[in-house]
């Protein structure tokens, strides 16, 4: 079952939509944190870190872009500006079974921006039309594009749109939009996610006058309430900070967004089922911690919480430590949820 927002036109009524999605995080959205949220939600689209087109074009792409069938619906997201390796990394990500690609015209780091990608491109729209064209033509899955409603002194609407208009025109139907200008210079990419203010309205304001696109907005969302609020304007809502510092938000969203009636997994039983995952992992010669980092805030806001991170940050990090820590950590939970 897919959702559809009040605003969305007869024209994108036979593609897939997803109204809820977890946004691409550098050092966090990596494929055990996407495992790990897949134990509390099957159907919100996850997304990859940003991986550049030059790491994919000569790095190990097992290890870069390598996932669990478990994992789908999933998009990678990539960094570059050259059509031809795009359209590369395009056909690699179909072939191994992406369910979308993304373009990243929204990052603003001094990294980024010396690679002349990122919220950089947001100056030079025809180049991103020809990337994204040379994808589209390379691949049958969809290609989106993640930017800025602003960058530095282009931040009016009109900028926007205009960015916009150029992409649509090559035939790219699927914008992430983050409410937030960047500035290049200045603040850091901490900063940019939080100093320059939120513009709902500029995002609401292109799905009405872009009603045959699909439009998602991110920024600043922490719960699900304001995800349904915003799906009275668009399509759907991306969630980035949130979805890591209190994963169980998601434990609804199936059911809510998706009208999927599965039985929704206690944060118990979501840590139990980790567990598999772990043993064959570690048994690989992964360190515990790689896995474990991602799940400190299951009990955010619950009773046990303190203890639970406490066991998992001390002893996932000792050589050889394997599951023993998660059961550990569980028993210590129930144990502290029943004195309480």
């Amino acid at each position: 079952m897919t959702f559809l927002s009040p605003l969305t036109s007869e024209a994108v009524c036979d593609r897939k939509i997803y109204p809820i999605s977890i946004a691409p995080m550098m050092d966090r959205t990596d494929r055990h944190y996407r495992y790990f949220m897949r134990q509390i939600t099957r159907r919100t689209l996850l997304y990859t870190e940003m991986v550049t087109s030059a790491a994919i074009k000569h790095g190990d792409k097992d290890y870069l872009l390598g996932f669990s069938p478990d994992e789908n619906p999933i998009a990678l997201q990539v960094g570059g500006d050259n059509p031809q390796d795009l359209a590369e990394c395009a056909r690699i990500a179909e072939s191994m079974g992406y369910d979308e690609i993304n373009l990243n015209v929204g990052c603003p780091s001094d990294r980024v921006q010396s690679g002349h990608f990122g919220a950089c491109l947001m100056k030079t729209p025809e180049r991103v039309a020809e990337c994204v064209a040379a994808m589209m033509a390379a691949t049958k899955i969809p290609v989106s594009v993640k930017h800025r409603i602003g960058v530095d002194e282009l931040d009016r609407y009109e900028d926007m749109q205009n960015f916009v208009q150029i992409l649509a025109e090559v035939g790219c139907q699927r914008f992430s939009v983050h409410a937030r200008k960047a500035w290049l210079q200045g603040l850091s990419p901490k900063d940019n996610r939080e100093v320059p203010p939120l513009r709902y309205g500029d995002v609401h304001r292109l799905k009405q006058e872009f009603p045959d696109l699909l439009i998602e907005i991110n920024g600043g969302f922490t719960n699900l309430e304001q995800v349904h609020q915003q799906l009275q304007y668009v399509d759907a809502v991306m969630i980035g900070r949130a979805a890591y510092d209190n994963p169980y938000l998601f434990a609804t969203c199936d059911l809510e967004f998706f009208g999927d009636e599965t039985a929704i997994r206690s944060r118990i039983e979501v840590a139990e089922a980790m567990i598999p995952y772990i043993d064959t992992w570690t048994a690989q010669g992964l360190r515990l911690h790689k896995i474990t980092r991602h799940m400190l805030q299951l009990f955010h806001g619950q009773a046990g919480s303190r203890i639970w991170k406490r066991i998992i940050t001390d002893k996932s990090c000792i050589v050889g430590a394997g599951s023993e820590v998660i059961s550990e950590a569980i028993a210590a939970v129930v144990s502290s949820s029943q004195a309480s």
